[in-house]
């Protein structure tokens, strides 16, 4: 019972880190309805900014992440601007294809400025003890990459219930025609939408290269949350939330009790076959819904 409580909690845990991801895809996708093939890479180029400023330039954590997250700001608003408003009004696919070469060129970028090698946060960000709650062992690495995952979506949070650009957001989401009839610019809405995407996906590379180590690989993670955000709703941000928790247990209790039984990836495809039979059930996740038009 102790190791079923401890697998639970790590993966609640990690889930917090997926989480963010998730965000960075639900926030596109709700704004836009643009599926975002190149999430992986915002979130690799998050990671290797924050390993630069913090290793090689010495910085401390904290200041490396909000020097990440500076960086990430000019990114989104560059990105969209170069590769993204020239395709307002074109077909969805079209727009989504242009996603997946931004995907190809970051990864180049970073391939080509930091090599293929697997790096290290020098020295270590969070202590590497265990901390120990009565007999339950926490890794407070991942403690304390949740606390900093959960921070970020408190932020969120309030940015999109509190703020005028947060609130234009949900309008130009729910209905972008209104939206615009109301004095919102459409163009300033996406904009932000990728920079917050660049952000949340950022933080969580940042936290996940601290705690496996960075390589060109980390950059799958935008495919392997994938599930989270299909459970949870394409177009709800409290259920890209949930689905990054969800997900989390599901890999863990998978690699725990699973793997046993079918060695060989499970950790990883267990998440995409619950989400088959999710689909099946809910076609729009647990939080999502179908927008019905009248004709």
């Amino acid at each position: 019972m102790v190791h079923f409580i401890e697998v639970v909690i790590t993966g609640l845990l990690v889930g917090g880190i997926y989480a963010c991801i998730a965000l960075g895809w639900a926030i596109i996708y709700k704004t836009s309805g643009v599926v975002n093939l190149a999430t992986g890479q915002l979130t690799l180029v998050g990671a290797y900014v924050c390993f630069a400023l913090y290793t090689t330039f010495g910085l401390p954590f904290i200041v490396a992440l909000l020097g990440m997250l500076a960086i990430a700001i000019g990114l989104g608003i560059l990105t969209e601007r170069l590769w993204l408003r020239p395709m307002i009004g074109e077909p969805v696919l079209s727009v989504i294809m242009v996603t997946v070469g931004i995907n190809f060129a970051y990864q180049a970028i970073v391939a080509l400025i930091w090599g293929a090698d697997t790096r290290v946060f020098t020295p270590p960000v969070f202590p590497m003890e265990p901390l120990m709650l009565g007999p339950i062992h926490v890794s407070q690495v991942f403690l304390y990459s949740f606390l900093v995952a959960g921070i970020m979506m408190a932020i969120l949070v309030y940015f999109f219930q509190r703020t005028r650009m947060g609130l234009a957001m949900q309008a130009t989401a729910d209905d972008e025609m209104a939206a615009r009839s109301m004095g919102i610019a459409a163009s300033s809405v996406y904009r932000w939408t990728w920079v917050i995407a660049f952000m949340s996906c950022g933080i969580a590379g940042a936290l996940l290269g601290n705690i496996n180590g960075l390589n060109i690989s980390i950059s799958y993670l935008g495919l392997l949350v994938l599930p989270a955000v299909v459970i949870g709703g394409m177009n709800s941000i409290p259920g890209a939330v949930a689905g990054g928790l969800i997900i989390g247990v599901l890999e863990n209790l998978g690699d725990a009790y699973v793997s046993r039984f079918f060695p060989g990836g499970v950790k990883s495809t267990f998440p995409f076959i619950v989400m088959l039979i999710v689909m099946l059930w809910k076609p729009y996740g647990l939080w999502g819904w179908v927008k019905i038009e009248r004709m």
